[in-house]
């Protein structure tokens, strides 16, 4: 099993996180959150590791600002995985699953580095 790195392909911040693990030799697998929504079950699994669902959410996204507010105001599981499932550009990004199935969200240089154990 290897990395899969979950994000958008024309996403600035995910093209970052890729050339990094290509520089570095870690082996992932890319998969795009439009082309392949991930599942109610995989983001309640993905929100136990990142602190719920509503703490995935880019909240600072043109789709986030672009919803109307009774969206942004979810109250519930089941409201944010609707929410997800509809939106899924809306998940920060990257989203990354080492083999271990630890879940980590974002890119930074250090953050990776820590991450993948590169001193």
């Amino acid at each position: 099993m290897t990395t899969t790195v979950y994000g958008l392909k024309n996403c600035d911040t995910c093209k970052k996180a890729t050339k990094w693990l290509d520089r570095f030799g870690v082996p992932y697998v890319f998969v795009d959150y439009r082309d392949n929504k991930p599942s109610p079950e995989t983001l309640m699994e993905w929100a136990s590791q990142l602190g719920g669902l509503g703490a995935m959410v880019n909240r600072s996204s043109t789709t986030w600002r672009q919803l109307p507010d009774n969206r942004k105001a979810a109250a519930s599981d089941a409201e944010w995985k609707l929410l997800l499932r509809e939106y899924p550009q809306l998940i920060k990004r990257p989203l990354v699953v080492r083999e271990d199935g630890s879940v980590s969200q974002g890119f930074s240089d250090n953050g990776f580095k820590k991450l993948f154990g590169i001193a």
